[in-house]
């Protein structure tokens, strides 16, 4: 569109521009048609243009049409950089409350310790702390520190495996009482670990079991686990048969149980009762975890950013990860699980060897041969071939006393 001159109201001169614009007519055009002003040929009666000219609008139209536009593309342009703004500040203020532990890592050199593999996923390890106090010492709202020598021993360890491509899961729970080395004791059992170094020994002593890098780690007392477990409404547990109490151990009908989390914390600590013992323990860990994993998927939590912040709100009261998952990083993790689904999720206890004594301690042996094929499957993101390939007794079924 040209320019009209500001005294005549005619069309100002100026040389037509050979390219084309959005806003612009084809070169040789103007807001008069030719030929109509000198007399010439008139378009026909029936307001059809003639052949070859395009129907045109009026300056002024266009004029408006342009302005209306532009103003819509500013307004939503507005939109879309405030709104990710908000979202960023709302994912960064949420990851920041989650309380960070130093020094998490073994400091072995990296000679010693297993190579991590590009393209195999993430490995993290979960850990349960039985810091037998009322203090919380895990995530925001701890009173304590989350380790000091002696004051706690791991009561729960999982080794959390997420595919490359996050399409699958698999959850290895390692049982407290495994007889393992542990480096600078000799042998013991694996939740010494944490009581004698912390979260570095801790750490170090899975790797050197089972040969796999760990990538992150994160970690909750009992105390949290009961805040959490209150925080999501509470559960949903079905207890296959009843379980008659054993000593101070607590007796379970049959049924379907609403768990609060004092409820939920008798559910996962009890062994006395079940007749496997800590294995039976395990299952009931990782049936609780599944049960809170679903609740959380059917509530659409993992698919809406503004709820995942909230979760990750919440999960920052009451857990601790290490120091090098960044904000960015444990959004992305979260993120990432968002087209999970329970069926991609496997929970199995670490191949079983057997019971056995040390001395007076009774202890749980690993299967040699079961548990390395494990672990090199672990190690290489080959989960699902290895599920192919050997028949997992130990994958935790729906019937769990």
């Amino acid at each position: 569109m040209e320019p009209e001159d500001e005294q005549s109201g005619e069309p100002a001169q100026r040389p037509v521009p050979s390219g084309l614009s959005l806003f612009e007519p084809a070169s040789g055009a103007s807001g008069v048609e030719e030929g109509a002003a000198d007399g010439g040929a008139q378009p026909p009666s029936d307001g059809e243009p003639p052949d070859g000219e395009p129907d045109r609008e009026p300056p002024a139209r266009r004029r408006r049409t342009r302005r209306v536009l532009l103003w819509t593309l500013s307004a939503l342009l507005v939109l879309v950089v405030g709104g990710c703004g908000a979202l960023w500040w709302t994912a960064e203020h949420y990851a920041s409350s989650v309380r960070r532990i130093p020094d998490a890592f073994p400091t072995a050199p990296e000679s010693a310790q297993p190579k991590p593999v590009p393209g195999s996923g993430l490995n993290l390890l979960l850990v349960g702390l039985d810091a037998r106090s009322d203090t919380p010492t895990t995530g925001s709202a701890a009173k304590a520190p989350s380790w000091q020598a002696g004051a706690a021993r791991s009561d729960t360890m999982m080794l959390l495996h997420l595919s490359d491509d996050r399409s699958s899961a698999t959850l290895v729970s390692l049982p407290r009482d495994t007889w393992v080395p542990i480096p600078g004791h000799g042998e013991a059992k694996l939740n010494a670990a944490y009581s004698w170094g912390g979260p570095a020994l801790m750490t170090e002593t899975v790797q050197n079991l089972t040969g796999i890098r760990i990538d992150h780690l994160a970690v909750i007392d009992w105390n949290g686990f009961r805040a959490l477990t209150d925080a999501v409404g509470g559960v949903d547990i079905t207890v296959p048969r009843t379980i008659e109490g054993v000593g101070e151990a607590r007796a379970w009908e049959a049924g379907t149980h609403h768990m609060d989390g004092a409820t939920a914390l008798l559910y996962v600590r009890e062994r006395y009762g079940l007749p496997g013992g800590d294995l039976d323990r395990t299952k009931r860990q990782q049936n609780f975890l599944r049960a809170l994993m679903l609740k959380v998927m059917d509530s659409g939590t993992l698919t809406s950013p503004s709820r995942l912040g909230g979760l990750l709100g919440t999960v920052g009261e009451v857990v601790s990860v290490d120091d090098r998952l960044s904000n960015t990083d444990l959004f992305q993790l979260a993120w990432g699980l968002r087209s999970l689904r329970a069926d991609d999720v496997r929970f199995m206890n670490a191949p079983f060897g057997g019971f056995a004594t040390r001395g007076e301690q009774s202890v749980v042996l690993l299967a040699d041969r079961p548990a390395a094929q494990l672990w090199e499957a672990i190690r290489n993101d080959r989960t699902d071939q290895y599920f192919q390939e050997h028949k997992a007794g130990e994958t935790l079924g729906t019937d769990v006393d």
